[in-house]
C-alpha cells in the first residue's frame, strides 16, 4: 500500500467502472491510528451475473474491518462494488475477489467479509471470509442479516 493518499473519485465526476479490474479503491489516513475501532459497511443491493447463464444474481454484503494506517474512502468502494454489476462470476469468486482487494488495499489490523447471496435454484449461498481471529476487544455487533427464510 502507498502511503500517498490520493483522491481519484471524491469530489470529482466518476463513472461506475466497466469491470472489477478497472475500479480504483481510495484510501485515506486512519484519522485515529494506533485505536482499535470497527468500521462496517453495508451493501444491501449488490448485483453480479451468473457466469454460465448470464442472469443477475442479488446479494448482500456486510464488510466489517478493524483498519491499521488506512481507511476506505466510502465512493469508491461504492464503484468498486457497482463494477460488478456486469461481472461474470459465481458467488464464491465476488466475494474472496472483494476480500482480497480490500485486504490488498487496506492492509487492515483485520478484515470480514459476510456475503448472503439470494437463492438461485432455490439455494441461498452464503460466502464468508477472515483475515484471522478478531483481535482481542475488539465489539463485533452482529450483521443484522437473518438466516435465509425468505430474507429481505
Amino acid at each position: 500500500m502507498s502511503q500517498e493518499f490520493v483522491l481519484t473519485q471524491l469530489g470529482h465526476p466518476s463513472p461506475l467502472p466497466a469491470s472489477p479490474d478497472e475500479a480504483v479503491i481510495d484510501t485515506v489516513p486512519n484519522p485515529h491510528p494506533g485505536l482499535l475501532y470497527l468500521i462496517r459497511f453495508t451493501c444491501p443491493e449488490f448485483t453480479s451475473l451468473c457466469p454460465v447463464t448470464g442472469q443477475p444474481d442479488f446479494a448482500h454484503f456486510v464488510i466489517d474491518y478493524a483498519p491499521e494506517a488506512a481507511i476506505v474512502e466510502s465512493k469508491s468502494l461504492k464503484l468498486y462494488l457497482g463494477s460488478f454489476r456486469n461481472h461474470r462470476a459465481f458467488h464464491e469468486d465476488c466475494t474472496l475477489l472483494i476480500a482480497r482487494r480490500l485486504v490488498d488495499a487496506l492492509e487492515p489490523r483485520w478484515l470480514r467479509i459476510a456475503g448472503y447471496w439470494y437463492p438461485r435454484g432455490g439455494i441461498p449461498i452464503d460466502v464468508f471470509f477472515q483475515t484471522g481471529a478478531p483481535p482481542e476487544g475488539l465489539w463485533l455487533p452482529d450483521p443484522g442479516v437473518a438466516a435465509y427464510r425468505g430474507r429481505g
